[in-house]
């Protein structure tokens, strides 16, 4: 749902100013898993960016504080891919996606009111209720 409300909007590719830093993968690759650096961290700095002003900085700032380091560096780590240009892509992708979702003002909610219909038949009820309990009465 959140990637459709960003294809209504334009997303933002921010791309050009991304940093990567590779490592060698955990889990499962055989003999390539010691040797090659696969896993692909990408790093960008968002107080240095040309793309976002200060206003939108604080948004990303505060929606990805779990992701961001003491430095102001957003970090995004991918290993899904058993190639390192397959990871960089995969990361820059979530990147993109993270900061893209978070620069997003949630639209105002309008309130609904409900319509003759329902209200009619909430007071019908309600008039039947009272004459079911008029009836119980001893006085009646």
């Amino acid at each position: 749902m959140a990637f459709a409300l960003l294809i209504e909007r334009v997303m933002i590719d921010f791309s050009k100013e991304i940093t990567f830093r590779t490592a060698r993968s955990g889990g499962k690759g055989g003999q390539n898993v010691n040797k090659v650096e696969t896993l692909a961290e990408a790093l960008w700095d968002i107080s240095n960016t040309g793309f976002f002003n200060a206003e939108q900085q604080a948004m990303i700032r505060e929606k990805l504080a779990g992701r961001i380091s003491s430095e102001g560096w957003l970090q995004v780590r991918s290993s899904e891919a058993r190639t390192q240009l397959g990871n960089k892509k995969k990361a820059v992708e979530k990147m993109l996606l993270l900061v893209n979702q978070s620069v997003l003002k949630p639209r105002k909610r309008l309130a609904s009111k409900p319509s003759k219909a329902v209200v009619e038949k909430r007071l019908n009820m309600k008039k039947r209720l009272s004459e079911k309990k008029l009836h119980r009465r001893k006085d009646w």
